[in-house]
Formats: C-alpha cells, structure tokens, sequence
C-alpha cells in the first residue's frame, strides 16, 4: 500500500515522498531586453517556500523553449545559455532543503503572447506591444491570430526542447517534464481538433510528441527520468479521449518517459464537472491499462483523499497547484496528518521540536 510519505525511485533518482508541487506561472519575468526569460528573487524565494513546505518535487513553470514559446511575455526562459546561472539559484534554493527540482520545458503555442492573468488573461498582446503571433498546428478554429508552422518549422521544435534540456542539465535540474497539456503547443498537434494538417504531423497527430521525448531523451542522461505532462482528455466531442492517451503512454514509455503526469482539458473552453480528485479516475485508468509511473492532479487536497488516492492505486504521486499556493507548507500538513513527517530547517526545528 503506498503511503504519502513513501519514497519514489525513478531509475537512479529517489525522491523523499509522492506530494510533489505542480508547474504553475508566474509571470514574473523581465519581457524584454538582456533579462527576457530569467530568474528572478521572485521565483526562488516562492519555489524555495515550497521545498520548506515538504514537497518532494518542485516543478517550475512552463520553462519557454523558445521566447515565442512564452504564455505570456513575462514568463521564465529556457532557450538562451544566459538563463543558466539565474535556473541554477532555484536549484540551489530547492535542494538545500532535501526537495528534488524538476524543469517543466514549455512551448505554449495557440496559447502564447498573452498578458499577465490580473490584466487581462483573454487578451492577446499584439506585436507592436511586445507580443508575437502564436504558433500552431492548424488555422483553427478560426485562423485569426495565429500563424501555421511549416514542416520544416515542425521539424526545427524537437531541437528547440532538447537544447532547453539541456540547459535545465547545466543548471542542475534532476529531471524535466515535457509539457504536453492545456492547449498549448504539444497538445494542439495531438488534439484532432487543433491539428487537421494534411502532412505527416497530421496523419500522426502523435509524431511531433514522440519526436520531442526522443530528443530530450537523447541529452538527458540515462540515469535520470523525464516527465510528460498530457491532457488525457479534451471533455469535448470529436477530440482527445482517455484510449487515445493510453496509445500515446505505451509508445512514449517505450522511449524513455518514466512518469505520465496526467491533466485534462485546456484546448477549449469545456464543460467539466469538477469535484475534488475529478482528474483522479483519468490518471488511474492510464495507469491501468499500460503499468506506467503516473501523476494525478485536480483539487487533490485533504490528507484523507490524498492517502485514499494513493492506496488505492489511482495515482503513484499525488501533484499540487493551488493548494501550495495558498499554504507552502500543504505537503508537511499532509504527510503528518498521514503518520509521517520531514525534518524542518535547523532555523525553525529548535522552536518548533521534532513534530512541527
């Protein structure tokens, strides 16, 4: 029976316990000029509160491949060497507290060059602004504001992921995530209805993701794991569905993912009847079908429901977003409510003693 405080070995990196945090953006990066993309105290102090708070494995945001990758001009980069230096503090921050960090790598495609969520997250910002024309798949559903890659654009992105990879290796990130969820890039060209290309990316909706982990796989070193971050179902007629993410696991497995961290939805706006652990019964049927290491998300946060989805085998590791958000320290809660516990920082544990 696995238990929230149980440790997780992928291939020769063991992380401390299965509460790990979820890549969420910030938007706190420089948007233009020598900064563009970097570190700021910003993400080192917020990443480093939730490596106190006891999370196994803290994921950045979507890490930019490519600065018209960026969500939003504000995002965190990936794509210059110049990023190294400011990704290895957050490695620094997150390890000197016994968390694992992890690199979420990120294009986000039909979904980029938008402004900051408490401006206007709607809105596009418009190349004379600052912003780019979006990348994707297909000119849908409507054309308007995005540009289609050509073939040879398609064929240029799994260099761009493995060249981020290993930048994130430079800094000292002990595995990366590709992201293949929420609408953005990867996902467009899985989702039938993003991707009605006439050429190979079309007649293979899955080409272009089994290419880019092929690539990531090839610089990233044998003896530590790769992540894939997926919708496993678009919750619309007509698109992505749980069977078509079960072929995609087995054949990304096969090249060397080592945990599936199971989403959903974000291409389209959707109905979704959401309820804590909705994700849950997407990630436990991946995991099913194919044996893969899976990850669930989704308003996962009582330590009992966190412990029940654990046992019960519907997930191998449970990942928060907003829960961290709005208490660093969720995990610690969590794991001590469930019979564990991780030893506090020397700054802290003479006060608060051995239970916290």
């Amino acid at each position: 029976m696995t238990r929230p405080g149980d440790q997780l070995t992928l291939r020769t990196l063991t992380v401390p316990n299965r509460l790990w945090m979820s890549p969420m953006c910030l938007y706190s990066s420089a948007s233009s000029g020598p900064g563009a993309g970097g570190v700021t105290d910003w993400h080192v102090s917020h990443l480093e509160a939730r490596a106190v708070g006891g999370a196994g494995l803290v994921l950045t945001e979507a890490t930019a491949v490519h600065p018209e990758g960026r969500v939003s001009p504000t995002d965190l980069g990936v794509w210059s060497d110049d990023h190294v230096h400011g990704l290895s503090r957050i490695v620094a921050a997150v390890e000197r507290h016994g968390s694992v960090p992890a690199l979420q790598l990120g294009h986000a495609g039909p979904k980029a060059s938008t402004y900051q969520p408490w401006i206007d997250r709607r809105r596009r910002v418009e190349p004379a602004d600052g912003g780019w024309l979006p990348w994707s798949p297909s000119p849908v559903p409507s054309g308007a504001g995005v540009r289609q890659l050509t073939e040879a654009e398609v064929d240029a992105v799994p260099a761009m992921f493995a060249a981020a990879a290993a930048r994130a290796l430079r800094a000292g990130f002990k595995a990366v995530e590709v992201h293949a969820a929420h609408g953005y890039l990867l996902h467009a060209f899985l989702s039938p209805l993003s991707n009605e290309r006439a050429d190979v990316y079309g007649k293979d909706r899955t080409k272009l993701v089994r290419e880019v982990v092929g690539a990531v796989r090839e610089v990233w070193p044998r003896d530590l794991p790769v992540f894939l971050r997926i919708s496993a179902t678009d919750w619309i007629d007509g698109g992505l569905t749980v069977d078509d993410s079960v072929a995609l696991t087995e054949s990304v497995v096969q090249l060397g993912v080592d945990l599936v961290d199971v989403s959903s939805g974000g291409l389209r706006p959707a109905v979704i009847e959401t309820c804590p652990g909705y994700q849950v019964p997407l990630a436990s049927a991946i995991r099913r079908a194919t044996g893969a290491v899976v990850g669930a998300v989704g308003l996962i946060e009582e330590p009992e429901h966190v412990a029940r989805v654990l046992s019960g085998g519907g997930a191998d590791v449970v990942l928060a977003g907003r829960a961290t958000l709005r208490d660093p320290y969720w995990a610690r809660k969590v794991l001590r409510a469930c019979g564990s516990t991780v030893a506090w920082p020397e700054q802290y544990a003479w006060a608060l003693g051995t239970d916290g």
